[in-house]
């Protein structure tokens, strides 16, 4: 059974930083591309950063990019998201998600493309 487990999320002012972990369970980690989405009340699921299976490729939309980054760790079968320079519209639930891609160095940032999703965890950012 495949489990994405978050954690790390919580409340902080405006300007701090985060770090999300997620960590995989009952997947061979490595084949996997691993993603970050997030959910805002009323609004639809965005992507936010995706790596590759090895972490040669990373992607991530002009609205996080140069403050959120992610990363991986394939011995801990674990994702980061480290979010510095918060926004209160950075207010979110964030999902982790893995996608069993055919070839390294793709990073998917579109929902449809993940097989598997954590349950999320709630950032909030106070201004």
């Amino acid at each position: 059974q495949v489990q994405l487990v978050e954690s790390g999320g919580g409340l902080v002012q405006a300007g701090g930083s985060l770090r999300l972990s997620c960590a995989a369970s009952g997947l061979t980690f490595s084949p996997y591309a691993m993603g970050w989405f997030r959910q805002a009340p009323g609004k639809e699921r965005e992507f936010v950063a995706a790596i590759s299976w090895s972490g040669g490729t990373t992607y991530s939309p002009d609205s996080v990019k140069g403050r959120f980054t992610i990363s991986r760790d394939n011995v801990k079968n674990t994702v980061y998201l480290y979010m510095n320079s918060l926004k209160p519209e950075d207010t979110a639930v964030y999902y982790c998600a893995a996608a069993a891609t055919s070839q390294d160095m793709r990073a998917p940032s579109r929902r449809y493309e993940y097989d598997y999703w954590g349950q999320g965890t709630q950032v909030t950012v106070s201004s």
